[in-house]
């Protein structure tokens, strides 16, 4: 899987889609708000003191969707022919279940238009019930379809379960790299030699801020031949790389996306970079 908001420089950019195709585009996504059955019977018999909760949930979470990219940094202005929002109250589970659908005919998806529309129609579901629960969560937010665009639809729950997480890289695909290293990074001496090595590199913001951009480290000084061990080893070299376990630093092992127990062998190039979220 190519990472398409980096740029050639492991930067974030916003994708350029003029040379995309015009087709009609959909997207759905759902997600929930527990409440006590209380707050739920409050809600359904309108006696919550600040009014209509769905009514104003619902034109929140349309305002929500068409100002998507606003909020999302990397995300396209949209013209959205289409945004549904409902909800259905659930009192088995007690909770309201939100979902949203948004449409159009245009070159980017709309799936992170659901998505927020979902988000804030359940945070506006929060605050306009939270004079009288603040126990309330939040969650199961998630896409449930996409139709259209080049990657063509999804469904939610298609995937066997052990398979979602995973992100399997397509044949011929270049692997992630960063290009010329940025002036002023420090170079820590260590350059391939003929013992087995894994080359390791720093992509966007991590890269600013360790100074590094790329190292290659013998598998012979990893403790275990996984990410974790890679980690390990790394923060042992310079004490910079301990930032690798500060805040969400994702990794990608040849291009698929990675976790601590993934294997490592001489053959492999891994990535470390922030989270980067696009439209």
């Amino acid at each position: 899987m190519t990472l398409t908001h980096l740029n050639a420089r492991g930067e974030a950019s916003m994708v350029d889609v003029g040379d995309k195709a015009t087709t009609r585009r959909e997207a759905t996504a759902s997600g929930a708000v527990y409440m006590a059955p209380g707050t739920l019977a409050l809600l359904t018999d309108g006696k919550l003191p600040k009014g209509d909760v769905l009514a104003t949930a619902r034109i929140a979470g349309i305002q929500a969707a068409k100002r998507t990219h606003e909020l999302i940094p990397l995300c396209h202005q949209l013209a959205l022919s289409s945004v549904a929002v409902d909800f259905d109250i659930d009192d088995d589970q007690g909770c309201v279940r939100v979902s949203a659908s948004c449409r159009l005919a245009g070159r980017t998806g709309v799936e992170m238009e659901a998505l927020t529309a979902v988000s804030v129609a359940c945070l506006t579901l929060y605050d306009m019930c939270k004079a009288v629960d603040k126990d309330m969560e939040i969650g199961e937010i998630h896409l449930d379809t996409k139709v259209g665009g080049r990657s063509g639809s999804y469904q939610r729950g298609d995937r066997p379960a052990e398979s979602r997480g995973a992100v399997v890289s397509a044949a011929g695909e270049a692997p992630i790299v960063t290009g010329p290293g940025m002036g002023g990074e420090m170079d820590l001496g260590l350059v391939p030699g003929a013992e087995p090595c894994v080359r390791v590199k720093c992509l966007a913001e991590l890269r600013e801020r360790l100074g590094i951009g790329e190292v290659v480290v013998p598998l012979e000084r990893l403790p275990s031949a996984d990410i974790a061990g890679l980690k390990t080893a790394l923060k042992a070299m310079d004490e910079r790389f301990a930032r690798l376990d500060q805040g969400r630093v994702l990794c990608a092992v040849n291009q698929v996306m990675a976790g601590e127990g993934t294997h490592l062998t001489s053959e492999d190039e891994v990535a470390f970079f922030p989270p980067v979220t696009g439209g």
